[in-house]
């Protein structure tokens, strides 16, 4: 964990950089979503803002309200002009592991992790509909950085997937989060237990941020949320002007198992060889949600 003040991990690739960190000033009361990529970052996004506005009436899309910190779009001052701005209470999205960016006592963090192997495939689909111009873009920036590029999609999700389990960011990710599961300004949730119980883990996000929605506007407030709704409104949610197709390729299924069709015996197995380097019930968690394991002392 990352205190403020205290030097931070380096975690650069040619989308993200988290030294953008530096110029922050944060408020108390700041709610961060913190997600490893593919794990339901916007939708968690998409939970909190409708939580903080109940009648629906968003001030601007979610992802101009809460915007994402670290990545490299948007150069860091307009980023941080856009929030000093914001007069209401902030949520920041970041996909950086907990030793990268700053942890403040009087602020709240939301940790939402996914299954690896449905994260991987929903990061396939991603690499797919990125638009190469902007791919282009990155890279470019990237090399006179001296930073590794961005990887093109070529259709082989067998080579992506050695490139990705391999590295072991996605995993150190979950872990650098589980060793903080106790931390009461730290909450973990899961995208199994967001679709299983959307209104009951919107009332357990909505308590850890002590947002009080009104009774009669609870049933709309988690109707916003599924995600039918959020691919019906896309142009609500953000532009995606960034991906092939826009809101609706990037709202692509939000299913889960698509890997059983896609990855080889010996792919699962070298995943599992991974899995094992994580706490037993870090890894429980991390592929099935709370019905896995108990979280001592957590809500």
């Amino acid at each position: 964990m990352a205190k403020p003040g205290e030097p931070l991990k380096p975690y650069r690739t040619a989308v993200y950089d988290n030294r953008r960190w530096a110029k922050f000033v944060h408020r108390p009361g700041d709610i961060f979503v913190c997600t490893p990529p593919k794990c339901g970052t916007t939708w968690t996004q998409t939970i909190i803002a409708s939580l903080l506005w109940p009648d629906g009436d968003l001030p601007d899309t979610v992802m101009t309200l809460s915007p994402w910190i670290d990545a490299e779009f948007y150069p860091i001052d307009e980023v941080l002009e856009r929030l000093e701005r914001q007069k209401h209470r902030r949520f920041i999205k970041t996909h950086t592991p907990a030793d990268g960016f700053p942890i403040y006592p009087d602020s709240k963090y939301v940790f939402v992790a996914r299954d690896a192997r449905d994260a991987f495939m929903s990061m396939c689909h991603h690499a797919e509909v990125f638009k190469n111009d902007v791919r282009a873009s990155l890279n470019k920036r990237a090399l006179e950085d001296g930073v590794p590029p961005m990887p093109d999609w070529n259709g082989d999700v067998h080579g992506f997937f050695a490139m990705w389990n391999g590295s072991g960011v996605f995993f150190d990710h979950i872990a650098s989060f589980w060793k903080l599961r106790n931390e009461p300004n730290v909450l973990l949730v899961h995208y199994n237990d967001l679709k299983r119980d959307l209104s009951g883990e919107m009332a357990r996000i909505a308590g850890f941020l002590d947002i009080r929605v009104p009774a009669e506007k609870w049933a709309a407030t988690v109707e916003r949320c599924t995600f039918e709704a959020m691919k019906a409104r896309g142009d609500q949610i953000g532009s995606f002007w960034n991906f092939e197709g826009g809101a609706q390729s990037f709202l692509f299924k939000g299913t889960n198992g698509r890997w059983r069709d896609a990855l080889t015996p010996d792919e699962l197995a070298a995943y599992e060889r991974r899995v094992e380097r994580l706490p037993a019930d870090c890894a429980a968690w991390m592929e099935h949600g709370r019905r896995a394991v108990a979280l001592v002392g957590r809500r």
